[in-house]
């Protein structure tokens, strides 16, 4: 598993939320419906705000209900990270000075995302000597053609050690 682990100052997510349906295979229908709620100019405007890693357009999952169980909730963001204070007409989510383990996934999406989903809770942190923060969950990919054999995407998890 490609993974790397990044030391972040505090930051914002900015964009839209929507609370939706935990589906662990196959489309999200309520992040379809996220998508098709953006105009090009809400994308182009967002992308200028964006001056934090992550760059570009992000995905973030937060208050996940309980069990993350498949069609359990939570809340889901379209945005960017920033340091911005203000969030203008967007949503903004705050977000903690943090350790994140950040895992690649490549191959066709979104089977090859799924199974590196599947594989970090399954696999990785058992073992690792790290468990999940609080925070959001961020996914970035690198583009909106998602028709690429070989497209890439970047998980990033909030951490800390196990004591």
């Amino acid at each position: 598993m490609d993974i790397r682990i990044v030391e972040k100052e505090a930051f914002s997510i900015i964009g839209i939320k929507k609370r939706i349906t935990l589906v662990y295979n196959g489309v999200n229908r309520g992040m379809d419906s996220m998508w098709a709620s953006l105009t090009m100019d809400d994308i182009l405007e967002l992308k200028r705000l964006s001056d934090a890693e992550p760059k570009g357009i992000i995905l973030a999952s937060a208050n996940f209900s309980d069990d993350r169980a498949e069609g359990s909730e939570l809340d889901q963001y379209i945005g960017v990270a920033t340091t911005l204070k203000e969030a203008g007409k967007w949503t903004m989510l705050p977000v903690k000075a943090s350790t994140w383990a950040v895992f690649t996934a490549i191959g066709e999406f979104p089977s090859a995302l799924q199974e590196v989903w599947g594989k970090i809770y399954a696999e990785w942190f058992p073992g690792s000597g790290y468990e999940v923060k609080e925070g959001p969950e961020i996914l970035w990919n690198e583009s909106p053609d998602t028709s690429k054999k070989d497209y890439r995407s970047e998980i990033w998890i909030p951490i800390k050690k196990v004591k």
